[in-house]
């Protein structure tokens, strides 16, 4: 039984400065939110990192949580989004690569809560399936 899906998102060789950049990264989010019709619950948590570091993010949704990390010592963003109800896509790739000038995006997605088997083949076969990265360059 499925009860969710998670996306794991790794930026790479964004721009320093906007990883950094407490508003460009909640702007990031906030959108990820408005586009997947996501619902927050209270105020999400930021914290901005002494300079020169990044900031960490946490929204609360109804639908689960979204989270995200910085790291602008080595141009790198990750993202965390998982949804208890089905989303639409969202355009990972094109709106890293505009807004925090990444040069490459990583989109993995895992389907949660599936039934568990007993057999250790079709457990690495699913363990794959998470490990396994769709790779965008060039955009």
């Amino acid at each position: 039984m499925n009860v969710g899906t998670e996306w794991l998102v790794d930026a790479e060789d964004c721009a320093p400065e906007l990883l950094r950049n407490i508003g460009a990264v909640r702007g990031l989010c906030e959108e990820v939110i408005a586009a997947l019709g996501l619902r927050v619950v209270g105020e999400p948590m930021w914290h901005q990192f002494p300079q020169p570091g990044g900031v960490t993010g946490l929204y609360l949704l109804t639908e689960s949580h979204l989270a995200c990390h910085t790291f602008p010592e080595t141009g790198l963003a990750t993202f965390n989004l998982y949804c208890c109800r089905p989303r639409p896509p969202f355009a990972w790739e094109a709106r890293l690569c505009e807004l925090l000038g990444a040069s490459r995006a990583i989109v993995r997605k895992a389907d949660r809560g599936t039934e568990a088997s007993p057999d250790r083949a079709t457990f690495e076969s699913e363990f794959s399936d998470l490990t396994s990265a769709r790779e965008v360059s060039g955009l």
